[in-house]
């Protein structure tokens, strides 16, 4: 008998479908795992767990905006502004389920018991979140026309 170990596991059911405000666009859970790569590790329900918390975030952010849009009479986000507003949500929204998936799974211990190697592989983790939320943050400005660039006062 021989063992053989798959590098990513299979995803096992079908992804379970998330409802969305009818203004935005739909969110297919499939096309999110397609779109940001995931496999097997991320089971169908957490899948839809990320992708409801990015609702709730990305709409709540542009909640003064749909308000805008919709007196301006626009009937959805798929109209708004330059016609590219529908793939920047959803960039948006793709960037925060990675960056919560990758918070989530950064606490499974699979590293190796070596104290240098635990550090540089959750410093690479935490790089890695930071990336998801600034790509995150770039949409949502995008979206709102407003500058990338945030500064703090020290």
């Amino acid at each position: 008998m021989s063992f053989i170990a798959t590098a990513n596991p299979p995803i096992e059911a079908e992804d379970a479908q998330v409802t969305n405000d009818p203004w935005f666009p739909e969110i297919d859970a499939s096309k999110v795992r397609e779109s940001c790569l995931l496999d097997g590790t991320v089971t169908a329900v957490r899948l839809a767990d990320a992708i409801e918390s990015a609702i709730d975030t990305v709409n709540g952010e542009l909640r003064g905006y749909k308000a805008e849009q919709i007196a301006l009479g626009v009937a959805s986000l798929a109209v708004a502004g330059d016609g590219r507003q529908a793939g920047r949500y959803l960039r948006a929204i793709h960037a925060h389920v990675q960056a919560e998936l990758a918070e989530a799974y950064r606490e499974t211990d699979t590293t190796p018991h070596n104290d240098s190697k635990t550090e540089r592989i959750r410093e690479r983790i935490e790089a890695k979140v930071a990336e998801h939320q600034r790509r995150l943050r770039w949409a949502v400005a995008d979206m709102l026309g407003r500058p990338r660039t945030t500064v703090e006062l020290i």
